[in-house]
């Protein structure tokens, strides 16, 4: 007997002789939710983080190791934004 004619008869049958990656692939294709708590949460932060930026629009005096630098404060809090997401995603890589 085949393995084909085996998988049919076993699925016929009742049982599964699925694979753990035929299992996995096939999770994904019933159209699970992309949409989920987690990713709506952290939609909603960013979005608000890009509005507070971007209201912020007057220069700022900036001082920490360089002499002292003028910019405008979006610009300063998206420096620091993105310099944030780069941290948190080697952290979040690290734990893997």
């Amino acid at each position: 007997m085949s393995p084909k004619e085996t998988a049919s008869s076993d699925r016929s049958a009742g049982t599964s002789t699925l694979s753990r990656k035929e299992t996995a692939s096939s999770d994904r294709s019933t159209g699970t939710s992309t949409f989920t708590p987690g990713r709506i949460a952290i939609t909603a932060l960013v979005v608000l983080v890009l509005v507070f930026i971007f209201e912020s629009t007057w220069p700022v005096k900036i001082r920490r190791l360089i002499p002292e630098v003028s910019m405008p404060l979006w610009l300063a809090l998206g420096a620091a934004a993105v310099i944030g997401a780069i941290c948190g995603g080697y952290v979040i890589r690290r734990r893997r």
